[in-house]
């Protein structure tokens, strides 16, 4: 494994939760936009409808992976100008 991917690790791993929490963040306030409850539903949540559930997890995981790919990008893009070198 070359040297800039191992040093490149605790990069990732800082940015991996960095956009977690930012996803987090974001899901909340979309699910408040839609005009949904404050809380968005859990999959075993008896009062909740199979639309709404779905619904929510899809928004979720679009939100979760669009932050992760432009955070993970950004982090690798700046690896880049910092020391020539792609990380990946």
């Amino acid at each position: 494994m070359k040297a800039s991917k191992v040093a490149y690790k605790p990069v990732g791993l800082a940015l991996g939760a960095l956009s977690g929490v930012l996803a987090g963040g974001l899901f909340k306030q979309a699910w408040k936009t839609l005009g949904h409850d404050e809380d968005a539903p859990d999959a075993t949540d008896e009062d909740r409808t199979w639309q709404e559930v779905l619904l929510a997890a899809t928004l979720q995981g679009a939100i979760f992976a669009g932050v992760k790919a432009a955070v993970d990008r950004a982090g690798a893009a700046g690896t880049r100008r910092l020391t020539g070198t792609w990380p990946g």
